[in-house]
């Protein structure tokens, strides 16, 4: 069968028809294209200024680092120059800090070492002749304290050390306070010390003697039988009431008990 070809013009006429119009209801490409335009040659132009302001910037920063760099040299050359002008100082400081550090060494030894004596010195004054113990109260009080600076310590450590020294070269007579056992208590008694060795007590209203020396347990008076009139007239010489001469007087060499004479 044929179909006459005018037959078909009204379909393809509303075909064209239709097209258009649904073309119509989207978005123009025309329009979409114009904005995505702008929008590049906005960000192109924003791109462009942000290069010229780096490299306005590149330079600055290139410039300033490379000041930076001039500095730091110059920096280093004096740094340089005072390390070489203060090296002989600095060698000097160095060895005047090892000194120091030595001394300070040092100076905690001999603390160590004077406390050492000092506590020796408290074990000896039991063994004191009681006289000097007594005079020596305020310098041994004052050395048992646990606070004491090295300077006082020494001070008090020689202070001690000279009294005992002193007194060990003279013979020290006079009237003293003492408790000796079996004699009721203190009372005062005529004393005669030969320096720190030994020394005599003498009860002259009993007629009584006795013979004092460092023990054991420290000094102690033993009483002397039958030498009352012997220490009586050491004192009465020593007190220059009588003519001096040789007077045999008890005394102890060791474990041994002899009699000796003193002038």
């Amino acid at each position: 069968m044929i179909v006459h070809p005018l037959r078909w013009l009204p379909g393809y006429l509303l075909s064209f028809v239709i097209l258009p119009a649904t073309l119509g209801a989207g978005p123009d490409p025309i329009e979409t294209v114009g904005k995505a335009a702008t929008e590049w040659v906005k960000t192109r132009a924003e791109t462009v200024r942000l290069e010229s302001d780096w490299a306005t910037q590149r330079e600055l920063l290139e410039s300033t680092v490379n000041a930076l760099n001039e500095r730091a040299g110059r920096l280093e050359d004096q740094r340089n120059n005072l390390q070489a002008k203060t090296a002989k100082d600095r060698s000097e400081l160095e060895a005047l800090q090892a000194k120091n550090r030595a001394a300070a060494d040092g100076l905690q030894a001999v603390g160590a070492r004077l406390k050492a004596v000092g506590e020796s010195l408290i074990q000896l004054r039991p063994s004191l002749p009681p006289r000097l113990s007594a005079a020596l109260e305020m310098p041994y009080r004052s050395l048992a304290g646990s606070e004491l600076g090295l300077a006082e310590r020494m001070q008090l450590t020689m202070t001690v050390l000279n009294r005992c020294a002193q007194f060990n070269r003279i013979i020290t007579g006079g009237e003293e306070v003492l408790t000796i056992d079996g004699e009721g208590g203190a009372k005062s008694f005529e004393v005669i010390y030969w320096g720190l060795s030994h020394g005599y007590a003498l009860d002259r209203a009993d007629g009584k003697a006795w013979f004092g020396s460092p023990g054991p347990q420290g000094w102690r008076w033993e009483a002397c039988p039958n030498a009352a009139r012997q220490v009586a007239e050491l004192i009465a010489i020593h007190n220059d009431k009588t003519e001096p001469v040789f007077v045999a007087v008890p005394a102890k060499l060791g474990h041994l008990s002899v009699e000796t004479s003193h002038q």
